[in-house]
């Protein structure tokens, strides 16, 4: 198998892994939803980049600076920038969720118990 299968299979399953989780009715569950799709993303902004093994994203002396010799910078600085913003708002869901849990005396979605 090829890397290139591989890492889009690890994205599929991230992201179905992801809406499997988004539709379920406890908060915590949408919040680990969320996360797993923001791990998706990210490796698809990654994977933008071409995935190029061994070359650098710096120029170098000796090496022409083509985008064949080297890998794009931009999905990298975009991922870092995505990882940050994703944790701060992981942080605030999981703030909201337990200020909702001590209210509601619950961890549904919608506030009340399912049916059984």
């Amino acid at each position: 198998m090829s890397l290139e299968f591989l890492f889009a299979s690890g994205i599929g399953v991230l992201a179905a892994g992801g809406f499997w989780l988004l539709l379920r009715a406890r908060t915590f569950d949408v919040i680990l939803g969320l996360t797993l799709l923001s791990y998706a993303v990210n490796l698809f902004l990654f994977a933008a980049g071409r995935l190029a093994p061994g070359r650098t994203p710096l120029l170098k002396d000796g090496v022409a600076p083509l985008l064949a010799n080297h890998a794009d910078p931009l999905p990298q600085a975009l991922v870092l920038t995505a990882i940050v913003i994703s944790m701060a708002m992981t942080a605030v869901m999981l703030v909201m969720a337990v200020q909702a849990r001590l209210a509601n005396a619950t961890d549904h979605i919608d506030g009340r118990e399912p049916r059984a």
